[in-house]
């Protein structure tokens, strides 16, 4: 197997530009209400509206039948965890991964 450099046009760049800075966006909305009481899966809800409401959509969401929109890990979780009706605690770890 040859490794390659794909290279991506300007339109490309600028379209993942777009997506990742709507993810940083959403990332830093979901730290402000990650707060003792509330579920990953309303996290969940409220990231898919807020992507959608900007004319984005989740990109995990759908991939190979995956329901959500994040992925959300507490304490001791393994990363990638799915949503959950779990209500954070004061002191819980969260870890969020998503796409767009």
């Amino acid at each position: 197997m040859t490794d390659r450099i794909v290279l991506k046009a300007r339109w490309e760049l600028q379209l993942m530009r777009r997506s990742n800075r709507l993810v940083a966006e959403t990332l830093a909305a979901l730290a402000q209400r990650a707060k003792p009481g509330v579920t990953t899966l309303e996290l969940d809800r409220f990231a898919e509206s807020y992507l959608l409401a900007r004319g984005a959509r989740p990109a995990f969401k759908g991939y190979r039948d995956y329901p959500f929109t994040i992925c959300a890990s507490i304490n001791e979780q393994v990363v990638h965890g799915l949503p959950s009706n779990r209500r954070l605690e004061e002191g819980d770890i969260l870890s969020l991964d998503m796409g767009a």
